[in-house]
């Protein structure tokens, strides 16, 4: 059973930076993909972006495209921590983020659709608060 623990929330003013964390504990698994979705209340959890590695080995990420540019997602070597580093936040940027993980089945691996909808995602955190003030 995985968990997914973050830390790295708070309240910054529009410009600034937070760098969020996510680790997990439980297996390793190798094509598993990581990642990061946010919520308002009253609205549907959105996919920020998430991290995977392909059957190859090569690392690639996706974003979507309101945070293009000025978030990044990273990963440790061990893949068991996975990096949100919000950069220019907006003040439309404040919600709860969620860590996500997905664990493809079957010998497969993540790819670039994965882990985009609330409903890819077979494991959450419990969420960290980010608020960005104008």
């Amino acid at each position: 059973q995985e968990q997914l623990v973050e830390s790295g929330g708070g309240s910054v003013q529009a410009g600034g930076s937070l760098r969020l964390s996510c680790a997990a504990s439980g297996h390793t698994y190798s094509s598993a993909c990581m990642g990061w979705f946010r919520q308002v209340p009253g609205e549907e959890r959105e996919g920020v972006g998430y991290i995977y590695t392909s059957r190859s080995g090569s690392s690639d990420t996706y974003y979507v495209d309101s945070v293009k540019g000025r978030f990044t997602i990273s990963q440790d070597s061990a893949k068991r921590t996975v990096h949100l580093q919000m950069s220019s936040l907006k003040p439309e940027d404040t919600a709860m983020y969620y860590c996500a993980a997905r664990i493809p089945r079957g010998g497969n691996y993540c790819g670039p659709s994965s882990l985009r909808r609330p409903t890819d995602s077979d494991y959450w955190g419990q969420g960290t608060q980010v608020t960005v003030s104008s």
